[in-house]
C-alpha cells in the first residue's frame, strides 16, 4: 500500500463522517450502564459488534493486524490517524480491550496457523468477543499462581479450577485461559495457555453483583472442561513465555500506546471532549471564575500533554526497537495516576452535588470518584508497574522470593477468598 498517512488520514476523516453515529453526550452514561437489564445489556454489546463489522466492511477494522489475518498490515501511524479523525463519533470500545488486545495480540505471537485463520478474522469482523482467564480466587495479581490445572488426555486437554473477576466475560465467545500443567517445576515454568470455548461443555459462569449494582464481573467454573490440543497457544509448560508477553500487552494497552486498538478510549490521542467535560462541571457548579477551579482545569490540561508526549515516545521506541517492551509499564503507570488525578479533581468541582444530584454529569464525577481506583489495579496494579519499572527498566535488585526454586506444589498456599 503506497497511501501515505496523510492521504489515509482525510479518507478515514471522510469514511468516518458518512458511517459511524455521532458520539453520544457522556451525561449520565455511567447511571444509565448500571440500570440497564440484561436485554439492554446484551443490545448494547450487539450495538458494539455491528460497529465493529461497520469498521470491518469499510475497510478500516484492524489496521495494524497483518493482512494475511483480515488486517490491513499498515503502520501504527496509520492507526493513530484513525484515532484522530473518529473522536467525536462512535466507535466499538467494548471489543478494543480485551478483544483486541491482549487477547487477539497474544493470538498474534504465539498461536498456530489453524487458530490465526479462524479467529484473527472473526475478531475483526465482529463475530468474536474475547476474554482473558488469569486472576483466580486464590490470588489476584500473583497470575504465575494459578491452580487451575490442564491435564493431558491424549490430543486433549482437560480443565478444572475457577477464573475470577473476568469483566465482560457473561457476553463473550472464547477466553485465553493460563493453566497449570506441571506442578513440579517452579511456579513460572509449569504454566500453558489454552483457548477455552466460553459455551464449551463444563463452562460454568455466574455474574458477581458489586455494591453500585453493577455485574459485569464474572466467576467462571471449569469442570472437566475438554480442549483439543489444537487450541493450546505456545508450548507446553512455557506459558510464562506467553505471559509475560500477555502482560506486555495488557499494560501498553492500558498506557494507551497498543497499535491494536481503534477509536478514542484506549489511544494516547489527548480527547478535546475530556478537558471540556472539566470545563462543563465548573460550569454546572458555579465555580469557573474561581482561581482554585480554574488552576485544577489547567493541571487536567497538564496531564494530558504529558501523558501523551509520554506514551507517544514510549510506544514509538518500543515499535523501532529502540525500547524493550518493559517500558510499557511506564506508560500503564502514568495512565493510572492520571487516571486517579483527574477523578479527584472532577469531584472537587463537581462539588457536593457529585454525591447529592440526580444523574447527569456531576453524578457520574461523584460515582468515578468512588471507584477511582479500579484504574490502578485492572490490567496490573500500579505496584506491579512500580516493581518492573524498579528491577528491569532501572536495573535495581530484584525482590527477594524464598520459593523460586521450590517445586510448585511444595510452596506454601493460603485458602482462596470467600
Amino acid at each position: 500500500m503506497t497511501e501515505s498517512v496523510e492521504e489515509f488520514r482525510a479518507r478515514a476523516a471522510a469514511w468516518v463522517r458518512d458511517s459511524l453515529p455521532p458520539q453520544e453526550g457522556g451525561q449520565g452514561m455511567i447511571e444509565r450502564r448500571r440500570k440497564m437489564n440484561e436485554e439492554e445489556e446484551l443490545a448494547e454489546v450487539q450495538r458494539h459488534r455491528d460497529l465493529q463489522r461497520t469498521l470491518w466492511d469499510g475497510g478500516f477494522a484492524g489496521i495494524c493486524f497483518p493482512a494475511a489475518y483480515g488486517g490491513l498490515g499498515l503502520a501504527y501511524e496509520y492507526q493513530l490517524a484513525f484515532n484522530e479523525v473518529a473522536d467525536g463519533y462512535q466507535t466499538p470500545s467494548l471489543l478494543q480491550v480485551p478483544t483486541m488486545v491482549p487477547c487477539g495480540a497474544v493470538l498474534l505471537d504465539f498461536a498456530n496457523e489453524d487458530i490465526l485463520k479462524r479467529h484473527i478474522p472473526a475478531i475483526l469482523r465482529g463475530d468474536e468477543i474475547w476474554m482473558q482467564f488469569l486472576s483466580e480466587p486464590s490470588g489476584g495479581s500473583d497470575v504465575a499462581g494459578a491452580l487451575t490445572t490442564a491435564v493431558r488426555d491424549g490430543d486433549e486437554w482437560v480443565l478444572n479450577g475457577s477464573k475470577i473477576w473476568t469483566s465482560g466475560a457473561w457476553a463473550a465467545d472464547y477466553g485465553l485461559c493460563l493453566a497449570r500443567t506441571n506442578w513440579d517445576v517452579p511456579k513460572h515454568r509449569g504454566l500453558t495457555v489454552f483457548v477455552v470455548p466460553m459455551h464449551a461443555e463444563g463452562v460454568e459462569l455466574h455474574r458477581i453483583e458489586m455494591t453500585d449494582g453493577s455485574r459485569e464481573f464474572c466467576q467462571e467454573f471449569l469442570t472437566d472442561v475438554r480442549i483439543p490440543d489444537t487450541y493450546r497457544v505456545g508450548e507446553v509448560d512455557d506459558g510464562w513465555t506467553v505471559g509475560t508477553r500477555w502482560m506486555f500487552h495488557e499494560r501498553n494497552a492500558m498506557g494507551g500506546g497498543s497499535p491494536y486498538v481503534s477509536g478514542q478510549r484506549y489511544s494516547n490521542v489527548v480527547i478535546p471532549e475530556e478537558g471540556d467535560k472539566f470545563v462543563r462541571l465548573a460550569r454546572q457548579a458555579g465555580r469557573l471564575d474561581d482561581p482554585r477551579t480554574r488552576d485544577l482545569i489547567g493541571e487536567t490540561r497538564m496531564l494530558d500533554l504529558a501523558s501523551e508526549a509520554l506514551t507517544t515516545r514510549v510506544s514509538e521506541g518500543m515499535l523501532s526497537g529502540r525500547l524493550p517492551d518493559t517500558y510499557a509499564s511506564i506508560t500503564r503507570l502514568m495512565h493510572a495516576v492520571d487516571a486517579v488525578r483527574k477523578a479527584s479533581i472532577a469531584f472537587e468541582i463537581a462539588g457536593a452535588a457529585a454525591v447529592a444530584s440526580e444523574p447527569g454529569e456531576r453524578f457520574d464525577a461523584g460515582v468515578s470518584w468512588l471507584v477511582r481506583q479500579q484504574g490502578a489495579i485492572g490490567g496490573g496494579t500500579t505496584e506491579m508497574a512500580r516493581n518492573n519499572i524498579s528491577e528491569r527498566v532501572l536495573g535495581m535488585p530484584r525482590e527477594y522470593n524464598p520459593f523460586s526454586n521450590v517445586p510448585f506444589r511444595d510452596v506454601p498456599k493460603g485458602p482462596p477468598s470467600a
